[in-house]
């Protein structure tokens, strides 16, 4: 059982890495799939991630990283990395998505080994922005470091984003 509750909003905080296209695709997805949105979002170059990281040891350089940090506000989070974030992340996503954690099955170091074999060929296969993406208007209170952003063009569905060189959770120019 998910121990999750409507109070919940924005309990746990994904950092990705935001020049990333198979990054962006797993935030456009947990966007439409998380109706209790419980996740927040930072990308791994907004001041956010690094001193968050900082805290547990990690660099926020490390881009082949995605990390969700659970119960980010409280005095006790915890940080998951590569693919125990992956599994966090699943088992809080709605059915028929968090069947997926039956992946946990499989031990930590052949889920890692996948993890890092897709993350290194993921610019290759996904392909890589020059700048970080935006949300739309209808998503950016879920990011930290947000500023004030577009409308989506009126789609429900869609998960507008736009290029930025000046958003606070993009690498310098």
């Amino acid at each position: 059982m998910n121990s999750d509750a409507p109070q919940d909003r924005g309990k746990h905080l994904i950092l990705y890495d935001g020049v990333c296209g198979l990054c962006n695709r797993l935030i456009q997805f947990v966007l439409l799939r998380d109706t209790r949105a419980i996740f927040s979002f930072a990308s791994l170059q907004s001041d956010t991630a690094r001193s968050t990281l900082k805290t547990f040891g990690k660099s926020a350089d490390d881009l082949d990283t995605f990390y969700v940090l659970a119960n980010y506000k409280s005095d006790f989070p915890r940080l998951y990395d590569r693919s125990a974030a992956a599994l966090f992340l699943i088992a809080r996503l709605n059915t028929p998505w968090k069947l997926l954690k039956v992946a946990g099955i499989l031990p930590n170091f052949v889920l890692d080994a996948a993890y890092r074999t897709l993350a290194r060929n993921r610019y290759w296969i996904f392909g890589r922005y020059d700048r970080c993406m935006i949300p739309s208007a209808e998503f950016a209170s879920r990011f930290v470091d947000s500023q004030t952003l577009r409308d989506d063009g009126g789609d429900p569905k869609r998960v507008a984003y736009r290029e930025s060189s000046s958003h606070a959770n993009c690498p310098p120019q």
